[in-house]
């Protein structure tokens, strides 16, 4: 089975950063869709207040302060306001409202905004207020020298209203073009600038969303490795499970059967069948703890008590007591203590080939070499029975070998020809416990 300490750890992968890359894209949208509104609201009510404020002030100050009546300058100007009032209305803020505003009829909006100002200034400079807001309006021209073209005659309508009014020297002329350049200036320096943010703000929301898209992919292609991992995981784990069933249970099952089936042939031999009963009983006894002893560790039990040569020797010697075909144990080169994992593939594989060789073999003599070749550990069983052609298919058995073996990363060989025996060979790479790799580094 999966094991549980990672199977429900969190996951800080893919997902995570495309979390993190969500929330942080969200924040962003948020403060900049504040700051649009901000600025959406400053478009959209500056005319207004500025129209309003020039108009109240107008009738209640500048108009009775020239003496003059309501009718006729009063009739008109408020009927130039209501005319205004439906310009800005139909080709400013409705646009601006439904996002449809375009460049072509922004400049007719602003066109026609600078010639109501002007007739509204021939009233009444008061209304030089309402003209500032053609400063707002050229910010919405593009590309961004109209705005700046837009500054311009902006603050060419506003002061010349006042040069008009004033005597026309020399000087007044120099101050007006002087006040011009210099409020175009100031405020027209800032349409660039805004455009060429604008401009590097799309391409950037435009990388943040294909960045959020790549997370969003990657967090989708790591969920799906993740279930992939989990899925070979537990295929893997039944495949375990299966081999130690196999190497366990099926073996002491066989061992059983075989005795048994030997004892009924020898029914009528006096002693003869009670030691095969006998062998049959200790088999069942040995596959019983061996069965609680998986459930528990999933470990061989001989390996609990001794190291890999001890616990191969014992398994060789129990093996042809039972089976009565002498078993040759040899051990060559230094012993070092390897991962307990490649001893239980090792000593799996050892009693794996053993059994195959009781079950098919019919051998007269088995050798078995574990040689510790430095990086390398080999394991060698060897029999002298009539063995079988290459081409027939593997059973069980072997193609469970060959999984263990290559799950601790080694590799298994089978050689056999019929009539002369069978060899499997079984290399892995000698993993040394943690501790004596450092004391055989120190002892070199």
């Amino acid at each position: 089975m999966p094991d549980p300490r990672i199977s429900d750890r969190p996951n800080l992968g893919a997902p995570a950063v495309a979390a993190d890359g969500e929330r942080t894209n969200r924040a962003r949208l948020a403060r900049k869709e504040q700051d649009l509104r901000i600025w959406d609201y400053l478009q959209l009510g500056t005319p207004w207040v500025l129209l309003a404020l020039s108009t109240t002030i107008y009738f209640s100050w500048a108009l009775p302060a020239s003496g003059e009546g309501y009718w006729p300058d009063g009739a008109s100007v408020l009927g130039l306001v209501a005319v205004t009032a439906t310009w800005v209305l139909f080709g400013h803020t409705l646009p601006i409202r439904r996002k449809t505003l375009r460049p072509v009829p922004a400049v007719i909006y602003f066109v026609g905004f600078l010639a109501l100002c002007l007739i509204f200034m021939t009233y009444s400079e008061v209304f030089v207020i309402f003209t500032i807001s053609g400063f707002f309006y050229a910010y919405l021209l593009t590309p961004w020298p109209v705005g700046v073209l837009g500054v311009l005659a902006t603050s060419v309508v506003l002061n010349g209203s006042m040069l008009l009014r004033s005597e026309l020297t020399p000087q007044t002329l120099v101050m007006f073009i002087l006040i011009v350049l210099v409020q175009t200036a100031a405020i027209g320096v800032g349409i660039p600038f805004s455009a060429r943010t604008e401009t590097e703000e799309r391409k950037r929301e435009k990388l943040v969303e294909q960045l959020e898209t790549t997370l969003h992919e990657n967090a989708g292609l790591h969920a799906q490795l993740v279930a992939q991992a989990r899925e070979s995981g537990i295929q893997d784990e039944r495949q375990r499970l299966a081999g130690e069933i196999h190497d366990t249970l099926a073996q002491g099952l066989a061992g059983i059967i075989t005795q048994l089936q030997a004892a009924e042939r020898s029914a009528n031999v006096q002693g003869e069948a009670e030691s095969h009963v006998a062998v049959a009983l200790r088999l069942a006894r040995s596959s019983l703890a061996e069965a609680r002893r998986s459930v528990r560790a999933l470990a061989p039990e001989e390996l609990g008590r001794a190291q890999l040569p001890d616990a191969l020797r014992t398994l060789a010697e129990r093996w042809s007591q039972d089976e009565g075909v002498p078993v040759q144990v040899e051990v060559t080169g230094i012993q070092l203590p390897i991962s307990p994992a490649i001893e239980v593939s090792l000593f799996r594989v050892a009693q794996e080939a053993l059994t195959n060789v009781a079950k098919h073999a019919e051998a007269s003599r088995v050798g078995l070499t574990l040689s510790y070749a430095g990086p390398e550990v080999l394991l060698d069983v060897r029999d002298d029975g009539r063995g079988f052609a290459q081409t027939e298919n593997p059973g069980f058995g072997l193609t469970s070998m060959r999984q263990r073996i290559r799950g601790v990363g080694g590799y298994l060989e089978v050689e056999s020809v019929p009539g002369e025996g069978t060899s499997v060979s079984a290399r892995v790479p000698a993993i040394v416990l943690p501790g004596h790799a450092s004391e055989e580094e120190g002892d070199r």
